[in-house]
């Protein structure tokens, strides 16, 4: 089954570029490898399509599958827990799944109030944080100790499945989280200040792989449940009832709903 996903998620790549407007024409080694995008483009691309990705999992797959008597919870990767992972362990699984490959490109949500403890910010990160929360606006800056660019971008309470399950949380250090609020922020880095097309396409790829790998670790524990009912796998959604959309419908809901502008940039550096 995963081998044949993989060929599907290549079909997925070339059909998302369809969308928008057709797949570049073949490059020259020499253009392909000219950095022709900033990192700070790059980095702003990739959060976008993190933000689509992660605004239909927790609205159409966490927040509908409740409302299904769906469980989500943070230990579901254990054997006696009969759950789906919640939209932050969702993006941990992504981030796990680039870490892995090798694409050089990092991803962490940290915040001032985290349900963690590593996850709180420090030192330069938790001075543009609270920018960020006056602003919403990304902020971008250099780490010198890891010798990394860094782009961070607001992480908001989309959703009323994380204000309840943060507020309610046993470590949570902060309980009136309300919809609308900034509760972090998604952070990236990457070593190069510029990239080349391919290097671009890389990084979209690679966090498209994390995506495919998580969701289908999902599908997987479904598959392993003893005793909970099991949602049907197929081509309709939670808010249809006990389904859940199989990875080939999640991810090409997501391709529909990405961001044109991603596209946009990559065709225009054709």
């Amino acid at each position: 089954m995963k081998i044949l996903f993989k060929i599907y998620l290549t079909v997925f790549c070339f059909a998302f570029l369809n969308s928008c407007g057709g797949v570049p024409e073949e490059k020259s080694e020499s253009a392909a490898t000219a950095n022709v995008f900033s990192v700070e483009e790059v980095l702003e691309m990739v959060a976008k399509e993190n933000d689509v990705t992660r605004t239909l999992y927790t609205k159409a797959i966490v927040g509908k599958g409740k409302a299904q008597g769906m469980k989500f919870d943070e230990d579901w990767r254990k054997d006696d827990v009969e759950a789906g992972p919640l939209p932050a362990l969702f993006l941990r699984g992504i981030a796990t799944s680039i870490k892995k490959g090798a694409v050089p490109l990092g991803l962490y949500l940290g915040s001032d109030f985290p349900v963690n403890a590593a996850n709180k910010f420090e030192g330069k990160q938790a001075e543009l944080f609270k920018q960020i929360k006056e602003d919403q606006k990304p902020q971008f800056f250099y780490d010198e100790d890891q010798k990394l660019h860094t782009a961070m971008f607001a992480d908001l309470a989309s959703a009323g499945a994380c204000v309840t399950c943060h507020n309610k949380h046993p470590q949570t250090t902060k309980s009136d989280w309300e919809l609308g609020d900034v509760m972090g922020a998604t952070t990236w880095q990457y070593p190069k200040d510029s990239l080349s097309y391919k290097e671009t396409v890389a990084v979209l790829n690679s966090y498209a792989k994390g995506t495919v790998d998580i969701y289908m670790e999902y599908l997987d524990e479904i598959e392993a449940f003893e005793t909970s009912e099991k949602p049907e796998i197929g081509d309709k959604w939670p808010a249809e009832g006990n389904y859940l959309p199989t990875a080939e419908v999640f991810l090409d809901s997501v391709k529909k709903l990405s961001s044109y502008e991603t596209m946009k940039h990559l065709v225009a550096s054709n």
